[in-house]
């Protein structure tokens, strides 16, 4: 791992809620069925490209997550149909993805290393937009290929965090991304997404931290009740409204990141408790979230 990368200090002993029973079986099969039928059904269409009209991607995108037993409920703005347009949203799980191609159909940011997953670089490959984070130097180069797809009328989605968090603690936005954006001249489009219990409290089910791996993420998602998806598209952030992108990245955070932190300190206690240690100065193994870190230059 690059030093100069970001790191979040969640992991799945010390945020995440505890995986449900084998009794969930008959609930938890049908979902993983569904979500592995629909995302195959993705590949097989993903060299179609831009040739899938954008209503079809949001639907399918929205499938996928209601597949797997999660509830959407979408407030705030709407955002632009056409034109550039750089998506930012916080990141807790692979189910952030779809939940943004459901808000605006775009480019993903993702790390390299996607390219060589089974079945989802596959996918990735048709469309993602790739950053080797381990070379620095070649940091302009992405922006510079991110501002030339925003120029075009596309749109680009990005993580900022860098990495996931659990939900109830949350990153910082890094900066570098929106040099993109004041390069392209085009608007920044805000988005929160929150997972929440049936009984509306602040859930950590869906999170994909630290070791976790993939299947251990599915299954507590497709086992759960009740699980809601809160997806609030804030206000857009107009071009030229931002004098540099430390401006921009701070605007787009604080309404991203607005709210209690109500996690900040029992993550810490939970990792004395656990005897972890955040990603900056522990063990190896922390998770990169699924799409790119984004580095702080």
């Amino acid at each position: 791992m690059s030093v100069w990368l970001p790191g979040a200090p969640c992991t799945p002993r010390a945020c995440v809620e505890g995986t449900a029973s084998w009794t969930a079986l008959p609930r938890a099969v049908p979902r993983l069925v569904a979500v592995v039928v629909l995302v195959l059904a993705g590949v097989a269409l993903s060299p179609l490209g831009r040739r899938i009209p954008a209503g079809a991607i949001r639907r399918w995108s929205r499938a996928v997550v209601r597949a797997a037993g999660v509830r959407i409920r979408v407030t705030g703005e709407s955002a632009p149909a056409t034109g550039g347009l750089l998506l930012v949203a916080n990141h807790v799980s692979w189910l952030d993805i779809p939940l943004l191609a459901g808000v605006r159909p775009a480019r993903m940011l993702a790390k390299k290393e996607i390219r060589a997953w089974p079945v989802v670089g596959a996918m990735a490959a048709n469309g993602a937009l790739f950053i080797d984070r381990d070379r620095l130097r070649a940091l302009p180069g992405t922006v510079a290929t991110i501002a030339g797809v925003l120029r075009s009328g596309q749109a680009v989605a990005v993580f900022p965090e860098g990495s996931t968090w659990c939900g109830r603690a949350q990153g910082h936005f890094r900066r570098a991304v929106f040099q993109a954006a004041l390069d392209a001249e085009v608007p920044v489009q805000p988005v929160r997404i929150r997972y929440r219990d049936a009984a509306g409290a602040a859930s950590t089910a869906p999170a994909y931290v630290g070791d976790d791996s993939l299947l251990a993420s599915l299954w507590r998602v497709t086992s759960a009740r009740g699980l809601v998806a809160e997806v609030e598209v804030l206000p857009l952030l107009a071009p030229g409204g931002a004098a540099d992108r430390k401006a921009l990245a701070s605007a787009a955070a604080a309404r991203v990141l607005a709210g209690p932190h109500e996690h900040r300190r029992r993550s810490h206690e939970d990792r004395r408790a656990a005897h972890e240690f955040p990603a900056s100065g522990g063990p190896s193994g922390v998770r990169d979230g699924i799409m790119a870190r984004v580095p702080t230059t």
